[in-house]
C-alpha cells in the first residue's frame, strides 16, 4: 500500500521547453595576452642611463630615440679595436709582400751576399783545382774549398726560401687570427654602441620603462619594452582531453575581468603540437591573433578565452539537464496531460547547459526537469509543474 501511494503522489518538478536556437560547442580555459610585435631593449653593458625622452604608455613612431645610455667606454673599446684592426691588416699585407719594407730590403741584400759569396767560393774552387792538376795544391785545400762552396750555396738556397716563402704557417694562422678577432672586436663595439641608443623599430606604445635618466643598469637589465597594440596574441592553454577537439581557424572570444562587458573575438591560428605540464595540468598551448584597434587589452594581462568548436543555429535545443540515459540510450520524460511519458531521444552537438535534439520531440514539447527534493521519475507519474 505505501508504493501504491508513492506511486500515486503527485510529483513536483520544474519544465523545460523544447525551443529552436542556436546550440555551440565550447572550450574554455585561461590565457595570457602578449604583443605580436614586440621590442625588448636591455643593456648592453653596465653604465648610467643619460637620457630617457619617453613616458610609459606613449605613444612612438617608428625611428624615434627612446633612451640613450652613457657609451664612453665603448667609444674607446671600439678605437682599440680599429687599431688593433690597422695593425693586423698591415700584417696581413707583409704576409702579401714577403715582410715589411724594411724586411723585404735587408733579405734583398743578403741574398745579394749570397750570391758574391758563391761566385767566391766557385772561382776559389776553380782555382784551387787547376792548381792540384800542376802539383801547386793539395788535396786537403780543395777539400776545403769544396766545404766553402756547400756552405756558402746553403746559405743562398735558406734565403731564397725565405723569400719565396717568408713566414711559415704558424705564424700565418696568427696573423688571421688576430686580424679576425680585432674584426670581430669592433663589431660587437659598433653593436653594442647602436643599443646605447635605443630607437623604435616600429610605430607603437611604450608599455615598460623600468629606468629612469641618470640610473645605473647592469648588462642585460631591461631597458625599454615597445609593442604594436592594435594586433596582440592570446596564448591559451588547453587541458588535454580538449586538444583534438581544436582545429585552425576556429572562432576565439577573449575576456577580460577587468573590462567585464567587453568581448574580443579572433580566429584560432595555433593548435598544439606538443603536450606538456603548465602549473599541474597536462596542457596544450593555442595562440589567437586579436583585433585590439582602441588599445585596451594590455601585454601580461591574464584573460579568459573561450574557443568555439562547432555552432549550429536553427536547431531544436534542450536543457541538458533533462536529458536522461538507460544503458548508453537517451530518453526524456515528456509532460503530457499532468503525468510524464518516457521518450526515447537522438542527440548531436550538446554543451555544459544545452543538448541539440535530432529526433525524438519537436518544438514546444514540455519536457520533466529533475523533481523537487531529488525524487525519482518514472513513466506515468502524476506531476505538477513548479516555476
Amino acid at each position: 500500500m505505501l508504493l501504491s501511494f508513492s506511486r500515486q503522489s503527485t510529483i513536483k518538478v520544474r519544465e523545460a521547453t523544447v525551443e529552436r536556437g542556436t546550440i555551440r560547442s565550447l572550450v574554455s580555459t585561461n590565457g595570457k595576452i602578449e604583443p605580436v610585435e614586440n621590442l625588448e631593449a636591455h643593456a648592453p653593458i653596465s653604465t648610467t642611463v643619460r637620457r630617457v625622452l619617453v613616458k610609459e604608455g606613449e605613444h612612438v613612431r617608428k625611428g624615434q630615440l627612446l633612451l640613450q645610455l652613457d657609451d664612453a667606454d665603448l667609444v674607446s673599446t671600439a678605437a682599440r679595436a680599429q687599431a688593433q684592426m690597422k695593425s693586423s691588416a698591415a700584417a696581413e699585407a707583409a704576409l702579401k709582400t714577403g715582410g715589411t719594407q724594411q724586411e723585404v730590403l735587408t733579405l734583398d741584400a743578403q741574398l745579394r751576399t749570397d750570391r758574391s759569396a758563391v761566385d767566391v767560393a766557385q772561382r776559389n774552387l776553380d782555382a784551387l783545382r787547376k792548381l792540384q792538376q800542376e802539383g801547386n795544391a793539395s788535396p786537403g785545400e780543395v777539400a776545403t774549398a769544396e766545404e766553402n762552396l756547400k756552405a756558402a750555396q746553403s746559405d743562398l738556397t735558406r734565403d731564397e726560401q725565405k723569400k719565396n716563402d717568408p713566414y711559415s704557417q704558424p705564424e700565418i694562422s696568427k696573423v688571421q687570427a688576430q686580424a679576425a678577432e680585432a674584426q670581430a672586436a669592433y663589431n660587437a663595439a659598433l653593436d653594442d654602441l647602436a643599443k646605447c641608443n635605443v630607437r623604435a623599430p616600429f610605430d607603437g606604445v611604450v608599455y615598460s620603462l623600468p629606468v629612469k635618466q641618470g640610473g645605473f643598469v647592469q648588462a642585460g637589465d631591461l631597458l625599454v619594452q615597445e609593442a604594436d597594440l592594435s594586433r596582440v596574441l592570446a596564448r591559451a592553454f588547453v587541458d588535454e582531453p580538449d586538444i583534438g577537439r581544436l582545429r585552425p581557424g576556429q572562432e576565439v572570444e577573449i575576456t577580460w575581468d577587468a573590462l567585464p562587458n567587453r568581448t574580443w573575438t579572433g580566429t584560432l591560428n595555433t593548435v598544439p603540437s606538443v603536450v606538456k605540464l603548465h602549473s599541474s595540468r597536462n596542457v596544450g598551448e593555442v595562440t589567437c591573433v586579436v583585433d585590439n584597434h582602441d588599445l585596451r587589452l594590455l601585454p601580461n594581462v591574464d584573460v579568459g578565452v573561450t574557443i568555439v568548436i562547432a555552432q549550429l543555429d536553427n536547431v531544436l535545443t534542450l536543457e541538458r539537464d533533462a536529458l536522461r540515459a538507460d544503458d548508453g540510450k537517451p530518453y526524456v520524460y515528456r509532460i503530457v496531460n499532468d503525468h510524464l511519458k518516457r521518450q526515447p531521444v537522438e542527440i548531436a552537438l550538446q554543451n555544459l547547459t544545452q543538448v541539440q535534439i535530432t529526433e525524438g520531440l519537436q518544438q514546444g514539447a514540455e519536457v520533466a526537469l529533475p523533481a523537487e527534493e531529488n525524487k525519482p521519475l518514472f513513466d506515468g507519474a502524476a506531476v505538477k509543474v513548479v516555476r
